[in-house]
């Protein structure tokens, strides 16, 4: 095993790049659901890095409050984080869908604003530390892998790839296509398109929240933690085409790594590497690398 590559320690490389894969499978998954909710229901969702935050603190209280441990957390927080979104998506969404959609993008923002600032006003800003499910680690001859971190990783990828086969290759999935592209046909062959809607703001947002409870052992669980993770989110969505489940993995998986491993040959471009890269994807490809030229 080289003890170095291109002149830095293999130990560092492999370490960065398995932060890379994380960072990653958390992009591809906040991502996809920002994909799905704008690609079915043309609404973008600014709430989703507050959605994110929620699946956190739900995971959190479920433990310090009720003695619910992660795995059961991870079933959970999703369900609880997806009932939510539903109860905003029935409540207020829904009423404007038919406008412009800054109206829709003001209100999950303003949503977020609510959020984040009731947590941070009951915690405060600083995180509380979530324990780790799974202790130990793969110990190689160039590096100590975390259990969980590659875990991480497997159930992130597992998730997106269940999502696409969903969407893409199941009748649920067309339904809930068919419903957001022609409603008023769908709605003869009897089906409710108010609640195929609902029910794809529901997975959107509960990607969100398990994303959340995913980040929980490995980031301070803070009311910040989605404010500093959506505007990256949002680039990768750009970069990967609004709307686009597979331009949202791709991208996700791929600016992760790019990311990590910048922070071992060129550190000082590590926090604008994204965006680089969306300024040179809409330069190139205006909708992205995955999205409809249509």
């Amino acid at each position: 095993m080289p003890e170095t590559l291109f002149g830095v320690p293999f130990a560092a490389f492999v370490g960065q790049l398995l932060v890379g894969l994380i960072n990653g499978g958390f992009y591809a998954l906040m991502s996809l659901g920002l994909a799905i909710i704008f690609g079915m229901l043309h609404v973008v969702n600014f709430a989703h890095g507050a959605q994110y935050m929620l699946g956190a603190f739900v995971a959190w209280g479920l433990l310090e409050y009720a003695g619910i441990n992660y795995w059961w957390s991870l079933l959970l927080a999703p369900l609880i984080v997806g009932a939510v979104g539903i109860f905003l998506e029935r409540t207020m969404l829904r009423r404007l869908y038919h406008l412009d959609h800054v109206y829709a993008l003001l209100l999950t923002y303003g949503f977020a604003l609510i959020l984040e600032g009731s947590f941070r006003f009951k915690f405060g800003a600083t995180g509380q530390p979530y324990a780790n499910p799974i202790s130990g680690g793969l110990d190689t001859d160039f590096a100590f892998l975390p259990w969980y971190r590659l875990w991480v990783i497997a159930a992130s990828l597992t998730v997106c790839l269940l999502t696409w086969f969903t969407i893409e290759r199941t009748k649920l999935g067309s339904y809930l296509r068919a419903a957001t592209e022609n409603p008023q046909l769908v709605r003869t062959f009897g089906i409710n398109v108010p609640r195929m809607l609902m029910l794809t703001y529901g997975l959107g947002v509960g990607l969100a929240g398990f994303s959340g409870v995913m980040a929980a052992p490995i980031y301070q669980v803070s009311p910040l933690m989605g404010s500093n993770l959506i505007i990256v989110v949002f680039a990768v969505v750009v970069i990967g085409g609004m709307g686009s489940i597979v331009g949202s993995i791709v991208a996700g998986f791929g600016l992760g790594v790019i990311e990590g491993l910048t922070k071992v040959f060129f550190p000082e471009f590590a926090g604008i590497v994204v965006f680089l890269a969306m300024l040179i994807t809409l330069a190139v490809r205006p909708n992205g690398l995955f999205g409809s030229t249509a």
